[in-house]
């Protein structure tokens, strides 16, 4: 079938790691014309833990750049510079984290220059800090939210609802019995409210939704991706589901059909593809981007008829959503398990519009290797076309400069934005991989160098 051939032909000799952030190694079955950005400047910030996988964040807002991470003590950490300026402020804050690689760590700037951090909690109580005085990192303090349902929080999250107003959103309860809470933030009285009456997402004390956003696409619409799962063993997702708002308050499918609030698992007109529990589909193995016609395209795996783990695509088409896989491997991958997994035999990238006729997406798998597997545009079948794909990053920001087994290379892009469009920012680093939230073994790798890179465009080839 031609599915084989494409991926045959695109398979990697061997299997990389790779963040999140970064793309496959490999680039047959395509050109790589070049790179987007070049490296012009490097900060070392600090020596960060090595021994797990855990997510810092970097923010740059108007003149201020912040830094949040974990120090090699564990220690929560901000940093903070002046974009004109070498010099780094630190504060170190009432915050330490063990082993778990749920305890990101994510920050935001309201309209009047507050910063406000979280991070460190996998059903824990609330942790947030924000600043006194805006710019000034050295008057972080703890604060409170609602002070409703803030005992088992994970997940935190910051973002901006259509008029601009900063939101927070979290999970409160556990895997398998959750709900997704959200929370408006009103900087004239310094005060968090709720923004929704009710949970965005409701498992009803049976499941819990894993959702991918809410992010606002092309279109204008905040569109989310979610699966639900029954327990905490990663196993138990199933049902892929898709939902877009204009206001983050008003949600419908994909097709206008009105939801109700909270999304709850009965509500079967959200379903791309009804994935039983079981059947090989995993929280953290849905990718979201967009087509040429702003329409949502998702990328995932699951197991087949036969039980064989394939990648799949969907997007929506008239009154339905078109699904479909697009490989025809032959093994089985089986995985189970609670907390941060490892890789668990496969991985899907996010599908990358690369010109009017093709999308490309990327996989791992543990037989197959790594690579790109070329999808026309229209039929989203896979075809054996050669596409120019241009590396975004230099290829030495991913090179693992610590020698020790499993070490793999972190990139964190900016969740802010440089205000010179001709640069941009990335946080770098290595670390192991996840290890179900537990000290890994003996010996433990040398701290890491935590890097700020500073990127600037780089120069058209004719």
């Amino acid at each position: 079938m031609l599915g084989r051939f494409v991926a045959v032909v695109l398979a990697a000799l061997q299997l990389v790691s790779i963040t999140d952030a970064a793309e496959p190694k490999t680039q047959a079955s395509g050109q790589t014309a070049g790179q987007t950005w070049s490296i012009a400047q490097t900060w070392e910030i600090d020596d960060v833990p090595a021994s797990f996988r855990v997510g810092f964040c970097l923010l740059t807002n108007g003149t201020n750049q912040y830094v949040a991470y974990y120090n090699e003590d564990h220690q929560m950490v901000v940093a903070c510079r002046r974009l004109d300026e070498n010099q780094w402020d630190r504060v170190v804050l009432p915050s330490k984290v063990g082993w778990d690689s749920h305890n990101y760590i994510t920050m935001a700037v309201d309209n009047r220059g507050n910063l406000h951090v979280s991070g460190n909690m996998h059903a824990v109580p609330l942790i947030y800090f924000r600043t006194d005085v805006p710019g000034q990192i050295q008057t972080l303090r703890s604060a409170a939210m609602t002070g409703e349902d803030e005992d088992r929080c994970t997940y935190p999250r910051f973002l901006q609802d259509a008029n601009g107003n900063l939101l927070y959103t979290y999970r409160s309860g556990g895997s398998g019995n959750g709900r997704r809470l959200y929370n408006r933030f009103d900087s004239e009285t310094g005060r968090w409210h709720r923004f929704l009456d009710v949970p965005l997402f409701d498992g009803l004390g049976q499941c819990n939704a894993y959702p991918i956003g809410p992010d606002q696409g092309p279109d204008g619409h905040f569109h989310v991706s979610w699966v639900w799962r029954d327990t905490p063993d990663c196993a138990t997702n199933h049902d892929l589901s898709y939902a877009r708002s204009v206001d983050l308050k008003h949600w419908e499918t994909a097709h206008g059909r009105p939801l109700r609030l909270p999304l709850t698992p009965d509500q079967t007109a959200a379903v791309v593809d009804p994935v039983p529990s079981g059947g090989g589909i995993i929280n953290s193995g849905i990718r979201m981007t967009f087509d040429r016609g702003n329409q949502p395209l998702l990328a995932y795996h699951k197991r087949d008829a036969n039980g064989h783990m394939q990648a799949y695509v969907a997007t929506p088409r008239k009154d339905r959503w078109l699904s479909h896989a697009i490989t025809d491997w032959d093994e089985p991958i089986l995985f189970a398990g609670r907390g941060s997994m490892p890789f668990i035999g496969i991985k899907v990238s996010t599908p990358k519009v690369v010109d009017e006729k093709s999308i490309v997406v990327g996989f791992q798998h543990q037989d197959h290797g790594s690579g790109r597997i070329v999808l026309d545009a229209e039929t989203l079948r896979p075809v054996d076309r050669k596409v120019t794909i241009e590396r975004e990053f230099p290829p030495t920001l991913s090179r693992v400069r610590i020698a020790f087994p499993g070490m793999q290379h972190r990139l964190a892009t900016d969740i802010g934005a440089s205000p010179n469009a001709d640069e941009r920012y990335v946080l770098r680093w290595e670390t192991l991989g996840s290890h179900h939230d537990r000290r890994p073994p003996d010996p433990l790798p040398p701290p890491s160098k935590l890097q700020l890179v500073r990127l600037v465009r780089a120069a058209t080839r004719d």
